[in-house]
């Protein structure tokens, strides 16, 4: 098992918690926490490879997604009662997805697609953030990326950061782990200090 794919799966793991978190807290059925998941999950992805054309799919290719998705499903329902209780605990998730997600995101538009440096930026926000999109408008809410928090921001900059550091050190496992611990913590920091980029009059 590669670096990168072993990546894919705790990402995928950890968003579908995300996303049956909040299925859970507007209290949805077995189906309804399971479909918020999956969306969550691979819903960015897919969302990438339509976009860049890029077939089959990657939880068509490969069930262990799909597989992964179920586990956390399970977890998220068998542990409800300690978890749910835990505020921080939806945010821990997301937060850990989109740093995954967005490095991951990028080298795949980068490696397979082949696009610009540019477009393997914005394919990475993609992927981390429109899962999320998606949860949040089947649950009823302001999608969380329209919201003051920053959050794609987070993902631009540590896309950005990637493809920098790619460029002057050749550790590429070093480099891919140390941005998505970078994009975690723009994104801890500026939650903690109520950061934000909107205008002030």
């Amino acid at each position: 098992m590669t670096l990168t794919y072993a990546l894919e799966l705790i990402g995928t793991f950890v968003f579908a918690i995300s996303g049956a978190l909040a299925a859970e807290e507007h209290e949805l059925d077995a189906f309804g926490i399971t479909f918020i998941a999956f969306i969550t999950a691979l819903g960015g992805g897919t969302t990438r490879d339509v976009l860049l054309g890029i077939h089959p799919l990657v939880w068509i290719a490969d069930t262990n997604y799909l597989l992964t998705i179920f586990v956390a499903v399970a977890v998220a329902i068998a542990f409800k009662q300690y978890i749910l209780p835990l505020r921080k605990t939806f945010f821990l998730f997301d937060t850990i997805g989109i740093g995954f997600f967005t490095i991951l995101g990028l080298k795949k538009a980068l490696l397979v697609a082949q696009v610009s440096p540019l477009i393997g930026v914005i394919m990475g926000m993609v992927s981390a953030t429109f899962g999320g999109v998606l949860r949040d408008v089947f649950c009823n809410q302001v999608p969380l990326i329209f919201r003051k928090e920053i959050y794609a921001t987070a993902c631009l900059v540590g896309a950005g950061i990637y493809l920098f550091l790619e460029k002057i050190s050749p550790y590429t496992r070093l480099n891919t782990l140390l941005t998505i611990f970078i994009i975690i913590i723009i994104r801890f920091v500026a939650v903690k200090y109520k950061l934000s980029l909107t205008w002030k009059r």
